[in-house]
């Protein structure tokens, strides 16, 4: 069930150098769709804290969250946690990947309470589709539109760590249009998303974090910089965010659109190293290392 990186359980940094050459590409590897979207660090803007309101939407989430988090007091080590997990499965190395899908997996045995199982199929399928659907809507509506062969691609691809993480084939829509569908209907009026007082209490502390250590010592009201994430908020179907109750007037849409055409203009001019994600360049290092290297003559 759970949002991926919970701090506390067993780590999986595993030790990249030490892999098989044959390893190195990872469960994606460069030509993938994913290696091409998820490296765009602005886009993380919108898509993790997207994700993350999805999936507290859903009430056996939010009490799963609740119970066995600590994203009250200290929002920013979850979603460092979370970011950090997601990017080891997408650009880690093979065994990097498996372990960490393996930690998640460990670790979700534990969180069970009166209204929730983390291994509940149903919740599985809906934390990997926030996953997978804010991916995409924020890279057509931040960066470009994908052709329908692109964004299909990029489903497909995900259907594996879907299946990774418990969700049974039989529950996995076959294609892009019925996972679309899926998702219309899981926040339809007749679906399971709620979006509940707990759910509320939770998101306030995505949207108004405190500033990070050792900033968050200074006395700041969050609103002051809560615009920052209008952009994000804006992302959500309109059913989601109104369930939020959040404002959503001409002021924080005009905001929003401004800092979203000022990102998109400014995004491309900036050199790739500040770009973009670190673990995806690191991972392209790593497989031209590697490539380099099986090309080498070996040593006499």
């Amino acid at each position: 069930m759970g949002l991926a990186g919970e701090p506390g359980g067993p780590r999986a940094d595993h030790d990249e150098r030490a892999t098989g050459r044959s390893d190195l590409v990872g469960l994606f590897g460069p030509q993938s769709m994913a290696w091409r979207l998820d490296r765009e660090a602005m886009l993380l803007l919108g898509a993790g804290p997207r994700a993350l309101l999805l999936q507290l939407a859903h009430p056996a989430v939010a009490d799963g969250v609740a119970d066995h988090s600590d994203f009250r007091r200290d929002p920013w080590r979850r979603l460092d946690g979370t970011l950090r997990s997601y990017l080891r499965i997408i650009y880690g190395s093979s065994a990097v990947a498996r372990g960490e899908i393996r930690r998640l997996n460990a670790m979700h045995r534990g969180i069970v309470g009166a209204t929730y199982d983390a291994r509940d199929p149903d919740l599985s399928m809906w934390v990997h589709a926030t996953l997978v659907d804010s991916t995409l809507t924020t890279y057509e509506r931040w960066w470009k539109p994908l052709h329908q062969s692109e964004a299909e691609r990029f489903y497909q691809e995900t259907r594996p760590i879907g299946r990774a993480f418990g969700v049974p084939e039989a529950r996995l829509p076959r294609d892009l249009a019925d996972f679309r569908a899926y998702l219309a209907q899981q926040w339809s009026a007749a679906g399971p998303i709620r979006v509940t007082d707990t759910a509320r209490e939770l998101a306030a502390s995505i949207l108004c974090p405190p500033l990070p250590a050792p900033l968050g010592r200074l006395p700041v009201d969050p609103r002051i910089y809560a615009w920052t994430l209008w952009p994000a908020v804006s992302l959500l179907p309109a059913p989601v965010r109104e369930a939020y109750r959040l404002p959503w007037g001409l002021r924080e849409r005009l905001v929003s659109r401004w800092l979203t055409v000022a990102w998109r203009a400014w995004t491309p001019l900036l050199p790739t190293g500040f770009r973009q994600m670190p673990q995806a360049l690191a991972a392209d290092r790593r497989v031209d290392f590697g490539t380099e290297a099986a090309l080498a003559p070996a040593p006499r």
